[in-house]
């Protein structure tokens, strides 16, 4: 790793790009520092791991998790959608919000279709551009090749590719880059860290930019599939874009770092932090809920007969913590009436807050639990 050269920049036409250096070769770790952050995270990671385990019906919140993902990873893109925004119905969206709104339900429906994929298709380039077709569809960027690899040049920052922050390979070296960055994905034969080749494939893949648009999008959102894919985690339940998205400078410039200054550890080093906080803030967030869990399961019991369809309501929230009177009716299968006095009795208990303010078409929102992703 001292040796490594992160690659060459190289003359076109009109303009210089920069050629990274392929990545499936072995590797040395040799500084201490990095060893000690690394064995910090392996503990950490096995740490929120477990709860997966532990933590009964956690699929209910994994929706959550994936939520606050695409909220935050969309924010350093530039979008303004918070979770209390994209939890609401597209109609409920402000007009001018809504392109934003609905970049954030392509993430989530870009991860969940990604993680269902990996179940009968390996981590691979193939997945990559199935994912970044589901993000794109009917988006801004929609035209620029939706789940196809750029045919031509792209540039990071500036007006144009002359004032450039960064400008990747030219779009004839993507297939041999990204066969390289598979190739190192399923090297079972040269060891190296798990967590280390994660963030190495996001580093590359943002050096590649192989798309037209998406780009950062998409490589954060590889890091959780390439730790599933891994078996490194149970379930997806770990997201390093808040911790990129808080440190949004540090990110890019630490990815530039690698580029300029042939400073790969230090890329690791901010990496390993954030997956470190990351899953600390994880373990919180889940011992936080199962505090709700029991909490709300208490004030549910006050309500006699109607308990058990509360419960079910419930179970749904966690899920998708927005819901009006309609569709707690046909959740639970119970009348409108019944389904206008269940929300009225989990209002009372401040499990639900109205949100609209109307007398009409009202909404309510599992606020206590929100708060945990906000």
């Amino acid at each position: 790793m001292k040796t490594f050269n992160s690659g060459r920049k190289v003359q076109e036409t009109q303009y210089m790009s920069f050629h990274p250096t392929p990545i499936n070769r072995p590797w040395k770790l040799e500084n201490m520092e990095l060893l000690q952050l690394l064995g910090q995270a392996d503990r950490e990671l096995g740490r929120i791991d477990m709860y997966s385990d532990y933590i009964p019906n956690i699929d209910l919140f994994i929706q959550m998790h994936v939520l606050k993902e695409a909220t935050q990873s969309s924010r350093i893109e530039g979008t303004q959608t918070n979770v209390d925004e994209a939890l609401r119905a597209k109609e409920d969206v402000a007009f001018n919000k809504r392109d934003d709104w609905e970049e954030v339900q392509n993430y989530v429906a870009a991860m969940n279709r990604a993680i269902s994929r990996l179940k009968t298709i390996p981590f691979s380039s193939r997945l990559i551009r199935e994912t970044h077709q589901t993000l794109m569809q009917g988006v801004r960027g929609r035209d620029k090749l939706p789940g196809e690899f750029r045919q031509s040049q792209n540039w990071i920052g500036g007006a144009t590719i002359n004032d450039a922050v960064f400008v990747p390979p030219v779009y004839t070296k993507i297939p041999e880059l990204i066969a390289d960055l598979e190739e190192f994905v399923h090297n079972e034969k040269d060891y190296f860290p798990e967590l280390l080749k994660a963030a190495l494939v996001h580093y590359q893949f943002e050096t590649i930019h192989p798309f037209l648009d998406g780009n950062g999008r998409v490589g954060r959102l590889m890091i959780t599939l390439y730790l599933v894919s891994k078996g490194i985690l149970k379930q997806p339940i770990l997201y390093l874009s808040d911790f990129f998205e808080r440190n949004r400078n540090h990110y890019y410039d630490n990815l530039m770092r690698v580029r300029e200054q042939n400073d790969l550890q230090q890329w690791f080093k901010f990496f390993l932090v954030g997956a470190i906080e990351t899953a600390k803030g994880g373990i919180v967030t889940f011992d936080n809920i199962l505090k709700l869990q029991k909490k709300v399961d208490e004030q549910i019991g006050t309500l006699g007969s109607r308990a058990g369809n509360a419960q079910i309501v419930l179970h749904a929230l966690y899920r998708h913590p927005v819901i009006n009177a309609a569709e707690v009716g046909k959740i639970a299968k119970i009348s409108a009436a019944s389904a206008y006095k269940l929300v009225a009795d989990l209002e009372k208990l401040k499990i639900l807050r109205e949100i609209t303010g109307g007398k009409r078409g009202r909404t309510y929102l599992f606020d206590s639990y929100v708060k945990f992703f906000r």
